[in-house]
């Protein structure tokens, strides 16, 4: 089976530690919502296991599918079939989203085999009508420049076909949720839940209950100072939305 496994995972930003072991594991098929208090480390964590060069590993390791990730880089782990959504995702300008997810495309199908002349045209664009279909989605979407003008809610569905067409097997959402107002987060739910299923899982990282009235996970995990420190179902997000984070604070100390 497809999962991630992360155990006693410690990782410093700029000579700070952020994570001060972390363990978790998510398998294909799984919602696992990541929540707690800002600066309690559930964006470094995401950073972390896809690679980015500024959030050191001193300690602990990541696993996927049976290997060992943490020594790969970034467009390696997702050849494998992990996927970051960005809470803050960036403009392309002169880049099509078409041509970028066909860029994406055959990178992945060169990584797989070397031969791999990239995915004829008309293959791509029907599978690229079907992904837009699947989260209704305006076709002229793909012929803009990627997130260039796009409002909150355009960059995160831009995000969500993204996955659409690369179908990792494991993502993680960071702060999807962010800037959005009510009608772009049920949008943006709608196309994650339509990704739903036994070949995709993922971890939605959020501060908040809200996404989770719309995208429903099937574990919550509250972190805390670093580390994972409360595991439950989806009634956990619904505690944590009437009592907030302060009975966490006196269980485990402001510094545990």
């Amino acid at each position: 089976m497809s999962e991630l496994v992360i155990k006693n995972l410690h990782v410093h930003v700029e000579g700070t530690e952020i994570l001060k072991g972390v363990d978790l594991t998510v398998r294909k098929g799984e919602i696992h919502a990541i929540m707690g208090p800002n600066g309690t480390g559930k964006s470094t964590l995401a950073y972390a296991l896809m690679g980015h060069p500024n959030y050191e590993v001193t300690e602990g390791e990541a696993t996927f599918k049976g290997g060992r990730i943490l020594e790969l880089a970034p467009d390696e782990r997702s050849h494998l079939g992990l996927y970051l959504a960005f809470q803050y995702p960036v403009a392309i300008p002169g880049v099509t989203v078409a041509n970028f997810l066909r860029t994406a495309i055959n990178a992945h199908r060169k990584a797989a085999d070397p031969e791999d002349k990239g995915i004829p045209i008309p293959e791509f664009r029907k599978m690229l009508k079907e992904r837009m279909n699947l989260l209704k989605m305006d076709h002229s979407f793909a012929g803009r420049y990627l997130n260039e003008g796009f409002s909150g809610g355009e960059k995160k569905r831009a995000e969500v076909l993204q996955m659409a067409v690369l179908k990792p097997e494991i993502a993680i959402l960071d702060e999807t949720d962010s800037g959005l107002d009510i009608d772009a987060l049920r949008i943006v739910s709608e196309g994650v839940n339509a990704l739903r299923g036994g070949d995709f899982g993922a971890m939605v990282i959020t501060h908040y209950q809200r996404i989770l009235n719309y995208i429903q996970p099937d574990f919550v995990h509250v972190m805390l100072h670093g580390r994972v420190v409360e595991s439950g179902g989806p009634e956990l997000a619904l505690l944590l939305e009437e009592q907030g984070y302060d009975w966490l604070r006196e269980k485990y100390g402001e510094a545990a």
